[in-house]
Order: C-alpha cells, then structure tokens, then sequence
C-alpha cells in the first residue's frame, strides 16, 4: 500500500520509532509536563519508549491529555447517540467542524468511552509544517490533506484521499472523521460542502454513487463549545471578507489557533452522533438519477441532521437577542450569564466597530437561526 504513503499516518511497526524521535523535543516535555503534572519526565519517557502502536499511544496519554484540557478548560462534555452505534463497527463521521484539534480529540475520547471503533481523522496539511506536529499527527492516526495545489495534482491528491479513506471504512474497518466542508466555519454556518462529498465518492467503484454512500455508513456529527475558545482569533478574516479584501494569514497563525483552541476557554461542551444515513440515501436514489442533485440532496440531508441536533447554549441565544434587539429568547439564559457574555465581548474585541461586533455576535446567533428553521427543534 505504498501509494498511500504521503498521506497515512504511523504503521504500528512505525510507530515506536516516530515516538523516540519526538521523545526530547520540547513540545512533548510540553504536553506531558500538562498531562502528567506530578510525574517525573523519565517515567513518562520510559512508557513512551515501551509504546509500540497507535492505540496504546492514543489511549495511554492522548486521551488523558484530553481529560486535563477538559478539566482545565471547560465545565465538562456532554454526549447523546453513541448508544445507537454498533461494535466492531466502522462507521464515516462527517461533522461540523469548530476546532482544529479539539473536533476529532473529543470525538475519539467518545468513541473510546463507549467502547467503538476510534476513527482516522483528516487534517491539512498546512497545520503540521513543523516537523513535530506531522509525527505527532501520525502518531494519533491523522491523515493528511494536501492543500494548496494546482488544479491537475489536486485532482490526484483528492482521487488519492478519497481511495484511502475507502480502504480505512471498507477493508481495515476503521473508522475515518472529515469535516463537512474544508477549514473550520469561522461565522457559525454550518454547511456540507458538495465538494467533500464528490471528493469522497471518488473512491468509489459502484455503478451507482449512492449505493457506496450507504455502504460507508455516513454518520452526522453535530459538535458544539458554548464558548468558541478562537472566536476572537477568527475576527481578522470576518473583516477582511466584509470589505470584500483577499484575507492573507499571518506565518504562526494556524498554530495560535491551535493552541488556543486547546487551552481557551470553552465551558460546556456537547457532541451529538446522528442515524446512519441509510432510508435518506435510500430515498436520494429513489428520486434521482442525475448524480449531481444526489450530491445536492445528500448534502443537505447531513445538513438536517448537524443542525436540528446542535446543542444550543445561553451564548448562542444571548447573540441572538443583542444582535436582533429583541427579548425572544430571554427564557433560555439569565441575566448574570448575558453580562459575563457582554464582558466576554468587551474582553475580546473592539466593541466601537460594528462591522466586528456583528460578526462576533452572528458567529454565536447563526446556529439559533439555522436551528430555528426546523420545526419544534428549538
């Protein structure tokens, strides 16, 4: 399987040696240091150095790594619909996507707590330059996608992606997370991008399309932070859109991001699991041959499922009545939790620029009038 090397995370067989490369770097004293804070570094050192596959990596340190970032920076996770998922089971987690880091970490700690199957994620390139965090990367089963390239190679790159994640699902039983579209939403609208969806297909070797995405097991994910810990670090981008300027990202900028995303503050966190996709995708079929409106309508079916099943928070309705000046959904929050927002909003950003405070405010109030569409879903 050499053709999936660029892009695959760690073997088994690799993976001791790609810990005792990382083992003195200053990162990993970092993130051990955080994780085991009463432990000597050659303890650690010494289990890393006996750690010899992926699994035992993720569930012997990255998952108590994840347990302290919750435990330092929010008021706990919640779940709902993992029970509805079966054993030994591979399943094609499509989500919304909030967090570099954080999405794919907290949906694995669910899947590990409820005993089924972890899953292979996707993470761009573009976020582990450093040498560091591509072996890191591979060592918590990321697979990379290439950004960035021309038209032709992007083609490969993505025929490529779409192969291996085929292999992952259909013959390694594994699991694979992906976002619904590329990059995190930076203004709360949650939307599958068609793009993803053709992308995957290309692994295919049905004669109908639809036929592989039922055999997949498309999974809808719902995630959702009542405080968006990079909501401020999202602004730059907001603004340049809205004067409808090219926004060029500053040379450490998706690393800041990354670090915030892990160590900000998010209080309550909840992930939802939808249905499998499968009297919906029967239904496509059913109605459509032209593949392109399957595409279409297959897209909007995971959009049905995130957004009638995000969690809505006090923050969320907050923005939505400052935003709208209005009291309609001041039954959903008090009057303490709208000043520690309103103080949130002094902190973060500058309050005198409205087109900054409209798009921090619509970040929050967005999944309010997204879910709002949805009969009896708020």
């Amino acid at each position: 399987m050499q053709k999936f090397d660029a892009i695959r995370p760690y073997y088994d067989s690799e993976v001791n040696e790609g810990i005792r490369a990382c083992l003195n770097n200053p990162m990993m004293k970092a993130i051990m240091n955080f994780t085991f804070p009463d432990v000597d570094d050659e303890v650690w050192k010494e289990q890393l150095k006996r750690t010899h596959s992926i699994r035992d990596f993720q569930c012997n340190f990255i998952y108590q790594s994840v347990q302290r970032v919750l435990e330092k920076s929010s008021e706990g996770l919640t779940t709902s619909g993992f029970e509805k998922l079966e054993k030994n089971t591979s399943y094609l987690f499509i989500s919304n996507h909030r967090d570099i880091i954080l999405d794919t970490s907290l949906l694995n700690v669910c899947l590990f707590d409820h005993g089924l199957v972890m899953t292979a994620s996707a993470i761009g390139d573009n976020l582990v330059k450093k040498d560091f965090l591509l072996k890191l990367s591979k060592l918590n089963r990321n697979f990379l996608v290439q950004r960035g390239l021309p038209p032709r190679e992007l083609l490969q790159s993505s025929k490529l992606m779409a192969e291996y994640i085929g292999q992952l699902l259909l013959r390694e039983n594994r699991s694979v997370w992906i976002a619904q579209r590329e990059g995190r939403t930076k203004d709360g609208n949650d939307a599958t991008h068609s793009g993803v969806l053709k992308m995957l297909g290309m692994g295919s070797d049905e004669a109908n399309l639809m036929d592989y995405f039922k055999k997949v097991k498309i999974v809808p994910v719902s995630i959702s932070y009542e405080y968006d810990p990079t909501d401020a670090l999202k602004m730059p981008q907001l603004m340049a859109e809205a004067k409808a300027e090219t926004y060029v990202k500053e040379k450490n900028e998706d690393f800041i991001t990354l670090l915030s995303g892990i160590i900000g503050q998010k209080k309550r966190i909840h992930i939802h699991v939808g249905d499998v996709l499968d009297k919906e995708i029967d239904a496509i079929a059913n109605e459509n041959d032209n593949s392109n409106k399957q595409i279409q309508a297959l897209a909007q079916a995971i959009d049905d499922s995130i957004l009638q099943s995000y969690k809505l928070w006090p923050t969320n309705y907050i923005a939505y009545d400052i935003l709208n000046k209005s009291n309609k959904y001041t039954n959903h929050y008090s009057e303490e939790e709208k000043s520690l927002f309103e103080r949130r909003l002094e902190l973060k950003i500058d309050c005198s620029n409205g087109v900054m405070m409209e798009g921090f405010l619509n970040m929050y109030a967005n999944p309010v009038v997204n879910k709002s569409k949805y009969e009896n879903a708020i």
